[in-house]
């Protein structure tokens, strides 16, 4: 079920978007803001279903699904945040790590023929098609523990930018379709 395309484009899948270089660029708030912002737009108004989330600081997962058109969606998604990161990237003069950041996403440009100018995000997306509550089950816990494993947090309930809190009965950033299953084990 691993590859590079999705091929039922309305089953539940696995993704992982991940920043070029594995550029640490979701360490400040405001970029972060924009994937938030983006992922609602994209569940309000281009028939997402979001199941789950993390924001990582160099990439994201995602457990979705859509009616039609997933991988028209995730490129549409990606064309609009790597835009608007860029953007912000390109005019906010207090941002440190502008200059190392552009000449990277620069670089990156060069290796691929749709850009021209800057790459933000890898072209491939690892999409996994969710076939058995097993799967889904695994890659619900895999999503929600990043945090912890990456030393980010002690548990998955005290990070903010994932789908963790709506599993365990809270309020997340995000609205997100509850997957009813695993949930109980974030605690272990």
């Amino acid at each position: 079920m691993h590859g590079h395309k999705i091929k039922n484009q309305d089953a539940l899948h696995f993704i992982t978007i991940t920043v070029v270089g594995w550029v640490d660029v979701f360490t400040r708030m405001q970029y972060k803001d924009i994937i938030i912002e983006s992922l609602k737009f994209c569940v309000q108004n281009k028939g997402l279903k979001l199941y789950a989330y993390v924001i990582m600081t160099n990439h994201l997962h995602l457990i979705v699904s859509a009616d039609a058109g997933i991988s028209d969606i995730i490129r549409d998604f990606k064309k609009f945040t790597s835009k608007k990161i860029l953007k912000l990237l390109i005019e906010d003069s207090k941002e440190s790590r502008r200059e190392w950041m552009l000449r990277l996403f620069k670089y990156f440009a060069k290796y691929n023929k749709d850009n021209k100018t800057y790459q933000f995000w890898k072209k491939d997306n690892h999409p996994i098609e969710l076939a058995n509550l097993e799967w889904i089950d695994q890659k619900l816990m895999y999503i929600h523990n990043n945090p912890v494993r990456a030393g980010i947090v002690e548990k998955p309930e005290h990070y903010i930018y994932s789908s963790t809190n709506s599993y365990i009965g809270g309020e997340g950033i995000i609205d997100v379709e509850i997957l009813d299953l695993g949930f109980k084990k974030l605690r272990n």
